[in-house]
């Protein structure tokens, strides 16, 4: 049995932080972090009930898509992590050689605002939403490998219209910035009133 000491308090405690803030982190990003190896991260994550990576983002994926109500999973482009409703959303999307450019390693800009653009849908709260209009400023290029975090903020709601704000990013480089005005054609049953 391993015995309670300060160390590994401070360290669990400085992963659940880590885990906060980047749920997505390998184990070796982690031990990079923390200045331990590899099996201490595995061996701590396993004392504090922490899964692993790839259950981690499995176990976030299906708790935003039964939250979902704008679109049909499938619409989604990439993976759907997080979503609270009306407030903001977060997605990620692995990125591939026939996402590129011809006879380059850059990520065609369009999966860049697919997956921006269906974010903000998703964000909403609402059984038809449409995008009304949008401006956005591509600031840097994704390669194939990258994986694009893209992150949605519901703002204010004024006239059955809704502004999302999304910003994407590869590691800590902002690589796209949106700003979408979605506009509600139809509440969920529940929102609008009804008893059935």
């Amino acid at each position: 049995m391993l015995k309670d000491n300060p160390g590994r308090k401070s360290r669990h405690d400085r992963l659940r932080k880590i885990l906060a803030e980047n749920p997505m982190i390998t184990d070796s990003e982690i031990a990079s972090r923390l200045n331990v190896s590899i099996s201490t991260v595995r061996l701590d994550r396993a004392l504090m009930g922490v899964p692993e990576l790839r259950e981690r983002i499995k176990t976030m994926a299906q708790d935003a898509m039964s939250k979902l109500q704008s679109l049909n999973p499938g619409e989604v482009i990439g993976e759907l992590l997080e979503l609270e409703p009306d407030k903001w959303a977060l997605s990620i999307l692995k990125t591939a050689k026939d996402m590129a450019f011809r006879f380059t390693d850059i990520v065609s800009d369009n999966y860049v605002y697919s997956q921006a653009s269906s974010i903000a849908v998703a964000a909403i709260n609402a059984a038809k939403v449409i995008i009304d209009s949008m401006r956005g400023e591509y600031k840097g290029h994704a390669k194939v490998g990258d994986v694009l975090v893209a992150y949605a903020k519901v703002g204010v709601n004024h006239e059955g219209r809704k502004i999302v704000s999304v910003r994407t990013k590869v590691g800590d480089k902002e690589i796209f910035v949106g700003r979408f005005i979605i506009e509600v054609l139809e509440q969920n049953s529940k929102e609008a009133g009804d008893v059935n």
